[in-house]
């Protein structure tokens, strides 16, 4: 999955907290969340009154990066529930080694496997 398609299918599962994310679609999006928030980050150093597009673009990814964080999760057959982790600061080490995990191979509890293929994993 590369940058442009998975960003596409996160905004297209905006509250979509049902089924599987693999690993590429979840690291592309937290790749396009940073890079965003740089360039408004200095946009609004430079023009203050850009400030509000970066509170309203926080406001606008809120949700979407909660669904493709628990859908990560689902791939790793673990519920999302475990996301409330990220309240805890020295836990959210385990997040972070989790998202960088391999999901799954095939069907698990949340769904089948995001990628099908299981040699596409590896391509």
């Amino acid at each position: 999955m590369g940058f442009m398609e998975a960003v596409k299918s996160v905004f297209a599962r905006y509250v979509d907290f049902q089924g599987r994310s693999p690993r590429s679609e979840y690291w592309w999006f937290v790749l396009f969340y940073i890079l965003v928030a740089i360039v408004l980050s200095l946009l609004s150093a430079v023009v203050p009154l850009l400030g509000i597009l970066l509170l309203v673009f926080y406001l606008a990814i809120i949700i979407p990066s909660i669904s493709v964080a628990i859908r990560r999760l689902h791939d790793l057959d673990k519920s999302g529930w475990w996301l409330l982790l990220s309240f805890v600061p020295i836990a959210n080490l385990l997040l972070l080694y989790w998202a960088c995990c391999k999901g799954t191979d095939g069907d698990n509890q949340f769904g089948p496997d995001p990628l099908g293929n299981v040699a596409e994993r590896f391509s």
